[in-house]
């Protein structure tokens, strides 16, 4: 093929390179990524615990119920210090059930959009779920036919497609649709990504009655039960010669020779040894053209592997989710789309362990908290609509904690109530915009602003007047007012000989800069708004210079 090769394998749409901000009623409006709205790192603030929680300093470890949209929260426990020594690189199981893009209403949430739309909105938040994630880890993402193949190949992107993992389809109901014009579906998809594939190990399952009902004894062999193995391979005599070998029939007393194109499984000196051993099985009374091997339950694994087919009859449909909620809470209109406790179940005993966190950023009625509650997981789950966390996630996690949820996998995990959890709120932006200009809030002043401000610049925000933070031997100051040289000496001189300083202020004398050059070299003085506003158009700038190139194409020979 003449010339070189150009592009790459990836899925377009309309706006990929912008961002969506999100509004209070669940719409959406396109913004550039260096917009404040969306690249702003907004606060989580306490609004209240409940059961056994950590002391303030120690909020980031408690189990969190956050309120706001998944984008802002999800940014926040990136960018935040203290919830990101906490959550970055340390998620084992995200657990993802958006809206499905269905183009249908559901009394709990618009999930008409338009495809773009939703493609950006579940980008976005992937990207900072990729964050978040342990190298051990991964994402589990439910969706149904309306944009599984869209999101498959877009998670490709995200997470790389060397760490695609597998779709689970689960049987979501036994009942067919009679209004269905072509097929009544019944079941959904859930796609697993990992962090690293090379670094994944999922849990397997307990064996059941029905996996166990495959192995018998008709024998009586002493070993106990078991089942036959082809003793064939898919391999031909040309690929293995080595396999291709007679053996003899116990009743008979002939040679039998495998097909060419199936030679047996096992050399000739396993071969001997199953004899010896007595593995190999002709059938009851001989009858048997080929040997079966003798598979004995007590040898095999006690766990088995997770299939990619999920029966309702092992982990429920949304008829008993439904039924689960409304045994909790009573609620004049039931919530739409709750997914079973024994679901979830599966997914968090598969991909994590004792103490482990789990993510979910769209809570919903609150399955997956509740579950990874009762399983002994540290959990953080976001809800955007104060609506359904008010009648839904919050009442039924409260519950959970007093020991007041008798359904679901309580019985089966042996839950009796305990713990607790930590509802926080996404802080409005500090920014306002008015005539086409951008403000402070009026809520961003003093002891606000200086929080505001701290997270914005990534350091922990420390009250310690007149300092507002750390970041190693940096302090910040942040200042609601005129910053001038009285100002700069004032704060220069509170410092240790080896600090610098970073001065926000809402206001700068223009020599005040000279003055903090002189009285401390390599310290510097910013000006609030501008300077946090021009801080994200020059991150997004880098990161778009940093993206590599797509190479030249060669240029045909002559």
């Amino acid at each position: 093929m003449a010339g070189g090769h150009r592009g790459r394998l990836e899925l377009t749409w309309t706006n990929k390179h912008l961002r969506l901000l999100s509004d209070e009623d669940g719409g959406y409006t396109w913004v550039e990524p260096s917009d404040y709205r969306v690249a702003e790192v907004r606060l989580l603030h306490d609004a209240e615990a409940i059961g056994e929680t950590a002391s303030g300093r120690n909020r980031a470890k408690d189990n969190l119920l956050v309120r706001g949209d998944a984008l802002n929260a999800l940014r926040s426990l990136c960018e935040l210090p203290e919830f990101a020594r906490e959550y970055v690189g340390k998620v084992k199981l995200a657990y993802l059930d958006p809206p499905f893009n269905t183009q249908q209403a559901f009394e709990h949430y618009d999930d008409a959009l338009e495809h773009s739309v939703w493609l950006t909105m579940m980008r976005d938040r992937l990207l900072q779920i990729r964050k978040l994630l342990s190298p051990d880890g991964s994402v589990w993402v439910h969706c149904d036919d309306s944009e599984q193949a869209y999101l498959k190949v877009m998670m490709d992107e995200v997470f790389g497609r060397g760490n695609f993992v597998g779709v689970v389809v689960w049987e979501r109901t036994t009942t067919a649709r009679n209004d269905a014009i072509h097929f009544s579906t019944d079941h959904d998809y859930i796609l697993v990504f990992s962090s690293n594939r090379p670094d994944l190990r999922l849990n397997r399952l307990p064996r059941t009655e029905e996996t166990n009902s495959a192995y018998r004894n008709p024998d009586e062999d002493p070993r106990g039960p078991w089942r036959e193995g082809d003793y064939k391979s898919p391999k031909s005599a040309e690929e293995r010669p080595n396999l291709y070998y007679a053996i003899t029939h116990p009743v008979t007393g002939e040679h039998v020779w495998p097909h060419k194109h199936r030679v047996w499984a096992y050399s000739e000196d396993e071969y001997r040894r199953h004899v010896r051993e007595g593995r190999l099985w002709w059938g009851r009374t001989g009858n048997y053209t080929f040997p079966k091997l003798k598979r004995f339950l007590s040898e095999v694994d006690r766990e088995l592997v997770a299939r990619t087919f999920w029966p309702a009859s092992e982990v429920d449909q949304t008829r008993r989710a439904k039924q689960e909620i409304k045994n909790l809470i009573d609620a004049d209109v039931p919530f739409a789309t709750p997914k079973p406790e024994r679901l979830m179940q599966r997914i968090v005993h598969i991909a994590s362990g004792r103490g482990e966190i789990v993510l979910d950023c769209f809570a919903g009625s609150g399955t997956t908290a509740a579950v990874a509650h009762k399983m002994g997981r540290r959990w953080v789950a976001v809800e955007w609509s104060t609506d359904t966390l008010d009648t839904f996630t919050r009442p039924r996690l409260e519950k959970v904690v007093a020991g007041d949820d008798p359904g679901g996998v309580t019985e089966a995990t042996g839950w009796a109530g305990g713990g607790g959890f930590r509802v926080l709120d996404v802080a409005p932006s500090m920014f306002a915009e008015v005539g086409g200009r951008v403000w402070l809030a009026d809520w961003a002043v003093d002891r606000e602003l200086a929080e505001a401000t701290a997270a914005q610049l990534g350091y922990d925000f420390d009250a310690d007047p007149p300092f507002a933070g750390r970041k190693g031997r940096t302090r910040l100051a942040v200042v609601d007012g005129l910053v001038n040289g009285d100002v700069v000496a004032l704060l220069v001189g509170a410092l240790a000989p080896e600090e610098k300083i970073v001065i926000c202020g809402t206001a700068v004398d223009p020599d005040a800069g000279r003055v903090l050059r002189e009285l401390r070299p390599g310290s510097r003085l910013r000006k609030i708004p501008a300077s946090i506003l021009a801080a994200y158009r020059v991150a997004q700038e880098w990161r778009e210079t940093a993206r590599a190139p797509e190479p030249e194409p060669e240029p045909a020979p002559a």
